[in-house]
């Protein structure tokens, strides 16, 4: 099948990966522009920029979409049989919408309608939800809303991150949509009960509120890392805090109930396990404590 593959971040690689191993005919690969990043700000290309050049197939970058017409025909130009999408980070206009023979697929990290939006798997975490999954929808204008084609959910447990999550989600992707486009699936209106809207999220989200429940405050931890992270301020400065797990205690929300970081919330309290100081790795809770000790009664803010 003659193919667009449009994605950007790692979680959109194993679905291309798969796509090209299935033998389909990648006519072009669209993904975000190479941009700065890392401490020295580098510019690099996305993951899958990167794949798709090791994979030799042909790559576009276009900054913008929805009013470029020549990109619109330069995409109608491809004669596709379809296009997925994976992450991409721009929305697709009507005409790229409507310009491949069996529309534009979207590989889509929750099971929808709950989660729709930018930031389904730390949504999903976040609220405690018992399973999230992989939807595979046909596209249309409205942000997730079109038909679905797949689903298949994936358990979340007291111990799920959002790392172990997104390459559980990443892999079960490039399953479905491999079946998705080989065998024949009658599409299924999504309902709108249950809608729900994981938005983007800003560094602003991982600071810790010890107002909260240490079990609310532990989901946050596994949702937030490795991005934005969670931290909280020890003397002023950002401690990020890696990962942690919630405990019984009680104390003024914030306070060090013990030498070991064990720190009171709004209800229980949580343990910090891995943390990181500026301008230091990250390390083991033992292992930064013989540096800076934090005894009890200590304040986090």
């Amino acid at each position: 099948m003659r193919l667009a593959f449009m994605g950007s971040p790692d979680f959109a690689v194993p679905a291309l990966r798969a796509l090209h191993a299935a033998g389909h005919d990648i006519a072009a690969v669209y993904c975000q522009p190479p941009r700065p990043s890392g401490r020295g700000q580098a510019v690099r290309p996305c993951p899958v920029q990167a794949a798709a050049e090791s994979l030799s197939l042909p790559v576009r970058t276009p900054p913008r979409l929805r009013k470029d017409q020549t990109e619109h025909a330069a995409f109608a130009a491809l004669g596709l049989d379809a296009a997925v999408v994976c992450a991409y980070g721009l929305i697709l206009p009507a005409p790229m919408l409507a310009a491949p023979r069996r529309g534009c697929l979207n590989i889509h990290a929750s099971l929808l309608p709950r989660w729709r939006g930018a930031a389904p798997i730390q949504a999903a975490i976040l609220a405690g939800d018992a399973e999230t999954g992989i939807t595979v929808m046909q596209m249309e204008e409205g942000l997730d809303t079109g038909p679905m084609l797949l689903r298949e959910a994936v358990p979340i447990t007291p111990a799920t991150d959002a790392t172990a999550l997104h390459d559980a989600l990443a892999a079960l992707g490039a399953r479905l949509i491999l079946r998705a486009l080989d065998e024949p699936i009658a599409p299924v209106p999504q309902p709108d009960a249950g809608a729900t809207y994981a938005p983007k999220l800003t560094r602003e989200d991982g600071q810790i509120d010890w107002t909260h429940s240490a079990a609310a405050l532990d989901r946050r931890v596994r949702a937030l890392n490795p991005w934005p992270g969670t931290f909280s301020r020890l003397g002023g400065e950002p401690l990020k805090i890696l990962s942690a797990r919630s405990e019984s205690g009680t104390g003024p929300p914030g306070t060090a109930l013990d030498d070991a970081l064990l720190l009171a919330c709004g209800s229980g309290a949580l343990r910090l396990t891995r943390v990181q100081a500026p301008g230091r790795a990250a390390m083991e809770a033992a292992a930064f404590l013989r540096g800076r000790p934090v005894p009890a009664g200590t304040v986090l803010g």
